[in-house]
């Protein structure tokens, strides 16, 4: 596996069997598309139009249980409840930040565990989803990929985690003590475990239904991927009619740094990372950030701050800087607030837009860079 590969070619597994149900798994609804789903249906002997309501119920009213599609006859709410899933993931644990954050463990059937996170803001509620079970690209200061990757996830298993924080939203009327009931799931970023373009043909239909009107409805500009760089499936990513947010994990503005950092550079150079975000900017007109994790005397020195200047420029991208979330057991630092300050007064000389992001839920390792497939933190 190297980061030129269309995706990481690893077998999804299917449930567990059920003696209860068919011998084929079921029908996984949240990663089926319209289109899909009216053939489904049709080729079982029912009526197409009836897709339309059972995409209502499961993206929309958010429903579990098919007996509680009730515009649906019985007959058929029995035959859906034989044949397909809404739901196949378990909250193993949840973990609540003390600024209301809140950190999944979901569990799927064949065994395998990924973190979601839940960030509360008084306009916004942004879902941090994962798209693989692990992460294979071993970033050196992140702890997602300290146990390599097991699988990736599935279509359904990427968009069941979007809903998953809807139904907490619509159970608990939005974060404590914001005052007002939330509207639903507003933001989604792709900045979980895994390299959402190590698993692209799953990904990009999660995108799909995550922004289509009959499915989560989430405007493309509300939908962010951060990928450590894969210039061929960036490329590809400009081209599929899907133009969402692009972070580029940076994190160090030369060569030989950011393959000192990030084993996956060692067959990537920075100038065909660009040339692939200049294509995605040009194919769809969307601005690209730059992610950059600041790390104490690593990656923080002014002649740094210079030249991923340059680079911002060159893209005209904004720069996201973010202090190092410590992990234990690695030899990275977290510099303080005047030192990132500092670097982040650099590139505003330089004329390049760039913000400090706030570390959010790090008091039970939700921040970026910590999600470990342990919920830590107490319940």
């Amino acid at each position: 596996m190297t980061p030129g590969d269309p995706e990481v070619r690893l077998t999804i597994q299917n449930p567990a069997p059920n003696p209860d149900r068919p011998a084929e798994a079921p029908l996984r609804l949240p990663g089926v598309l319209l289109d899909e789903l009216r053939e489904w249906l049709a080729q079982q002997g029912h009526e197409r139009y009836r897709a339309e309501q059972i995409a209502e119920w499961v993206f929309r009213r958010r429903v579990e249980r098919f007996e509680d599609m009730t515009n649906l006859a019985k007959p058929l709410r029995a035959w859906l409840a034989e044949r397909a899933a809404v739901a196949c993931s378990t909250v193993l644990r949840m973990a609540c930040s003390t600024d209301g954050t809140r950190k999944l463990l979901l569990g799927w059937p064949d065994g395998a565990a990924v973190e979601t996170v839940w960030i509360p803001a008084d306009d916004r509620d942004t879902v941090c989803v994962s798209s693989q079970v692990g992460c294979p690209v071993g970033c050196r200061f992140c702890a997602s990929g300290l146990d390599g990757v097991e699988r990736n996830l599935a279509a359904d298993e990427i968009v069941e985690q979007v809903l998953r924080v809807a139904r907490l939203i619509d159970a608990e009327g939005g974060a404590p003590a914001r005052g007002r009931r939330a509207t639903g799931v507003t933001n989604v970023v792709l900045m979980g475990m895994g390299e959402p373009l190590a698993n692209y043909r799953n990904v990009v239909r999660a995108l799909r239904i995550l922004n289509a009107p009959w499915g989560l409805g989430l405007g493309a500009r509300r939908i962010t991927l951060s990928t450590v760089g894969l210039p061929k499936q960036i490329r590809l990513l400009a081209d599929e009619g899907l133009p969402i947010n692009l972070a580029l994990s940076l994190h160090a503005p030369d060569d030989a740094l950011r393959r000192e950092i990030i084993p996956w550079a060692e067959r990537v150079s920075v100038a065909e990372l660009l040339d692939a975000c200049q294509h995605y900017f040009q194919r769809t007109g969307r601005e690209l950030t730059l992610e950059y994790v600041l790390l104490a005397g690593v990656n923080d020195r002014p002649a740094q701050a210079r030249a991923l200047a340059r680079i911002a420029r060159r893209l005209r991208a904004n720069v996201n800087l973010l202090r190092y979330n410590p992990v234990p057991g690695l030899p990275f630092e977290r510099p303080d607030a005047a030192a990132a300050h500092a670097f982040q007064s650099l590139l505003r000389e330089q004329g390049v837009n760039s913000h400090i992001r706030s570390s959010r839920g790090s008091d039970v390792a939700a921040a970026c860079g910590q999600l470990r497939r342990s919920a830590g933190g107490g319940a």
